[in-house]
């Protein structure tokens, strides 16, 4: 076997020292930057999922608001069937109004929560980038001080 490796000009001290090396910067690589990356970017996942329940949270308050309307519009139709002609204008131009307000409210609850949700979802890519580009410069600069250590 050393006949062999001789022949190919490798050297097993050499050999045996670079594997150690990459050893000790796979451990190194593994807890400074692997595990704090995938940590950070489990907290960032979790806030996602956040910002989606509250959006579906939301998407439930809308629905919520749907069947309000419709209980106050059925209601104004009842109380109208027993009013006279120029009270049933009133009771139709109220529901219009009720309807319009819960039109609006509910397209701004939903408005509301899409926007919470997307900036949600950018802040969190924003800091998982930054986070990434911080650390990979941390491990580069720390691999580049053991290797001028090691040639001083």
């Amino acid at each position: 076997m050393q006949a062999l490796l001789a022949a190919f000009g490798i050297s097993g001290s050499l050999l045996l020292a670079q594997a150690v090396n990459f050893g000790i910067l796979m451990v190194a690589l593994t807890y400074l930057l692997y595990k704090p990356v995938m940590k950070t970017l489990d907290a960032r996942q979790k806030k996602v999922a956040q910002g989606v329940i509250d959006a579906e949270r939301a998407a439930e308050k809308l629905a919520t608001a749907d069947v309000e309307a419709a209980t106050l519009v059925t209601k104004a139709e009842g109380e109208a069937d027993g009013i006279v002609a120029g009270a049933r204008e009133t009771a139709t131009a109220e529901r219009v109004r009720i309807l319009k307000e819960a039109e609006a409210r509910a397209a701004s609850v939903a408005v509301d929560a899409e926007a919470r949700a997307k900036e949600t979802a950018a802040k969190s890519l924003r800091e998982s980038e930054k986070e990434v580009a911080r650390l990979a410069i941390l491990a580069a600069e720390k691999v580049l001080m053991k290797e001028h250590s090691k040639h001083a």
